[in-house]
């Protein structure tokens, strides 16, 4: 899930805060940029979006500032909106303090998690029998949403407190091949520091008809 290494390490198309270029972000042919969102969207609404998407606790503070800031002039480029940040929270170790305001931006311009469950809900009818699908995400958000997904995929049998016994799953398509979570050891973070949040699940498929 999400963007690869060589969009987060070019300027052009607005995913970067190492490299200037159009607050963009958009993976497709969508109408709303980032652009968009930080200019137009009120302070309540960044807020709320940076916290729940972003998962930055200080959404509060970024908000407000984005909101005031845009009263001289509108945000056009990347650099602008991550050097304001930086400015405004300072810099702590090797993570940039944009990081997670963009990742939140990124994920609301294209509709990243409605996308992962619109394919979450197809994904049993593009596998044969006995094939694999393997999701490796990097935010609790998109990973919560596989986990149900599986979870609720490979169960062969549903219970509800108001029923008399535990009906057949017409949902069970799945094979658990991952109890939990499979999190990269020390060794890949080391090699490749941007694995560090990554957690990998994986089902296979059994024989069973869907309708």
């Amino acid at each position: 899930m999400g963007v690869s290494s060589h969009q987060l390490d070019v300027g052009e198309r607005g995913f970067s805060f190492r490299f200037d270029g159009p607050l963009d972000m958009r993976m497709g042919e969508g109408e709303v940029t980032a652009a968009d969102l930080v200019n137009d969207w009120g302070e309540a609404e960044l807020r709320q979006l940076f916290w729940d998407l972003g998962e930055e606790k200080s959404a509060r503070k970024i908000a407000g500032w984005i909101v005031e800031e845009r009263a001289r002039g509108r945000f056009e480029t990347t650099l602008q909106l991550a050097d304001g940040i930086e400015k405004l929270m300072g810099r702590r170790g090797r993570t940039h303090p944009a990081t997670k305001v963009f990742q939140a931006l990124r994920m609301e311009v294209n509709d990243e998690l409605g996308e992962l469950r619109r394919f979450l809900e197809f994904a049993p009818r593009l596998l044969k029998v006995g094939g694999r699908l393997a999701i490796i995400t990097f935010h609790s958000l998109e990973d919560r949403m596989v986990k149900v997904a599986f979870r609720d995929g490979a169960k062969k049998e549903i219970d509800r407190p108001e029923w008399p016994e535990a009906r057949p799953n017409p949902e069970w398509v799945y094979r658990l091949l991952t109890r939990k979570g499979v999190a990269p050891g020390g060794v890949e973070v080391k090699r490749n520091a941007r694995s560090r949040s990554s957690r990998l699940r994986v089902v296979e498929r059994i024989e069973r008809r869907i309708d």
